[in-house]
C-alpha cells in the first residue's frame, strides 16, 4: 500500500514537471510569436511610409537626374559647368540610392529581373571593390565556371554585393581578406530545416571575411532595420536589411555564419533557371548614346515636370510624341487623332482615369497599338491598380538614356505589350 502512495506520488510529481515543461514551451512559442508580429508590424509600417514618399520622391528625382542629363549634352566644351551639371546628376542618384534602399528592406521596390550570371556581376565589381576596401584588404575571387543562371535584377544584386562587401572592411580594420564565391548548390530537405527554401537547384554566392566576428547576440538581430553596431554617425542600420529585401524578393535567401575572432560568411541562395543569359542593352550615360526613333508615341503623365522632360527626349530621340495631361485627355487624343500612334507610354495612377483602364480602352480604338507604363509608385501600388508583372514598365526616377531605352525596346518587342497577365 505504501509503495502504492509512492508510485501515484512519483506519477504526480512527473505529471507536474510535465505541465510545467509544456507551458514553458508554450510561453516560449507565444513570446516568438509575438516577436514575429512584432517585427512584421514594424516592417509594415516603414513599408507604408516608404511608399508614402517614394512616388513624390521619384517624381522629384526623375527632373532632377533627367534635365541635369539633358543640360549635360548642351554644354560641351564648358567643363566648369559640365563639372557642377554632374555634380547635380550625382546628387539625384544618391538621393535615389536611398530611397530604393527604404524601398528595398521594406520588399516595397520594383525589381526589373533579367537573366543573369552571376559570375558576370562579380568580375563588374571586382576592380571597383579592390579600390573600395582599401590597401590593407586582399580582394579574393573564387567563381565555378559553369555556374548556373539566375532571374534578379542586376543593380539590386550589385547592391547587395556592395553592401556586404562594406560591411566585411568595416569588420577588418587590420586588415585581412575578402573572398566572394560562387558555386552550384542542390538543397535537399536537410539543407532546409527551417523552410526558407524549397529543396532544388540553387546559385550560391558567398561573401566572407576574416575580420572580427559577430556574436549570437547580434546575429539575431543583424537583418533588423536601423539596427547597427557602428558608432553614432558611421552606420545607418540598413545595409543588410537592404540585402534581406533584395534577396528575398528574387526568391532566395539568406544566412549568416559566423563566431567572435573567426570572421564572418554571408551566403546568399538564388533559385537557379534554365533560360539564356539576358544579352540586352545596358543603361549608359547621357542621351547622346540612347537608339533613335521615328514612330508616334502618345505620352500621357500628371505631372508637368515629368512629361515635359520625357517628350524632350523623346522628340530629342526622333520621335513624333502627342502629350495628354491625364487619363480622360490621353483616350480622346487618342480617339481624335488622325494618324498612327505606335506606343502609348502612360503613368500608372492618375486621377480619374488610371493608367490600367487608358490602355484597356486606347486599344479598343487601336489593337496594334504598344503599351508602356511607367510610376515612382511601390511595386504593391502597382499591382493593385492591374499593372501585371511582365508588362513593359519603367520605374521612376528614370535617366534619359533610360526611358529611350525602354521605348525603343517595348516598339522591338515581337509581342503586343496591353498590360494584361
Amino acid at each position: 500500500m505504501l509503495g502504492g502512495c509512492r508510485i501515484n506520488h512519483l506519477k504526480m510529481i512527473l505529471l507536474a514537471i510535465d505541465n510545467i515543461t509544456e507551458r514553458k514551451l508554450t510561453q516560449q512559442v507565444l513570446r516568438k510569436s509575438e516577436e514575429h508580429l512584432r517585427q512584421s508590424q514594424k516592417m509594415e509600417a516603414l513599408g507604408r511610409l516608404a511608399g508614402g514618399i517614394a512616388h513624390d520622391f521619384n517624381n522629384l528625382l526623375t527632373a532632377i537626374i533627367g534635365y541635369s542629363s539633358l543640360l549635360y549634352d548642351r554644354l560641351a566644351g564648358d567643363e566648369s559647368a559640365i563639372d557642377q551639371v554632374l555634380e547635380i546628376k550625382t546628387a539625384g542618384e544618391r538621393a535615389t540610392s536611398l530611397t530604393q534602399q527604404l524601398l528595398a528592406f521594406s520588399r516595397h521596390q520594383v525589381l526589373q529581373p533579367k537573366v543573369l550570371d552571376l559570375n558576370a556581376i562579380v568580375a563588374d565589381f571586382d576592380r571597383m571593390l579592390r579600390r573600395l576596401v582599401g590597401e590593407r584588404i586582399k580582394v579574393a575571387v573564387d567563381c565555378e565556371p559553369a555556374l548556373r543562371q539566375v532571374r534578379a535584377d542586376p543593380g539590386e544584386i550589385g547592391r547587395a554585393i556592395m553592401n556586404l562587401s562594406l560591411n566585411a572592411r568595416d569588420a577588418m580594420p587590420e586588415g585581412g581578406t575578402l573572398t566572394i564565391e560562387t558555386a552550384n548548390v542542390t538543397l535537399t530537405e536537410v539543407d532546409v530545416p527551417n523552410k526558407e527554401l524549397a529543396p532544388g537547384r540553387y546559385v550560391m554566392m558567398a561573401v566572407r571575411d576574416t575580420g572580427v566576428g559577430i556574436d549570437a547576440e547580434v546575429r539575431a538581430h543583424i537583418f533588423e532595420p536601423f539596427f547597427t553596431t557602428k558608432d553614432t554617425g558611421k552606420g545607418t542600420g540598413l545595409g543588410l536589411a537592404t540585402v534581406l529585401g533584395i534577396v528575398e524578393q528574387s526568391g532566395g535567401a539568406i544566412r549568416c555564419e559566423s563566431e567572435p575572432g573567426r570572421g564572418t560568411t554571408f551566403a546568399i541562395f538564388l533559385p537557379a533557371v534554365a533560360e539564356a543569359v539576358d544579352k540586352g542593352a545596358h543603361p549608359a550615360g547621357f542621351l547622346a548614346k540612347a537608339p533613335k526613333g521615328s514612330e508616334v508615341i502618345l505620352l500621357v503623365e500628371d505631372e508637368d515636370a515629368v512629361r515635359k522632360l520625357a517628350r524632350m527626349i523623346l522628340e530629342a530621340s526622333g520621335y513624333v510624341v502627342l502629350e495628354a495631361r491625364n487619363g480622360r485627355e490621353g483616350l480622346a487624343l487618342c480617339e481624335a487623332h488622325a494618324g498612327p500612334i505606335d506606343l502609348l507610354v502612360s503613368d500608372v495612377v492618375m486621377p480619374e482615369l488610371g493608367g490600367r483602364e487608358l490602355a484597356e480602352g486606347a486599344l479598343k480604338l487601336r489593337p496594334g497599338m504598344k503599351v508602356m507604363f511607367m510610376s515612382g509608385h511601390t511595386q504593391d501600388v502597382i499591382l493593385k491598380e492591374g499593372v501585371q508583372k511582365g508588362t513593359a514598365f519603367l520605374q521612376k526616377p528614370f535617366t534619359a538614356v533610360e526611358i529611350a531605352q525602354k521605348v525603343r525596346e517595348t516598339l522591338d518587342s515581337a509581342a503586343r505589350s496591353a498590360g494584361q497577365p
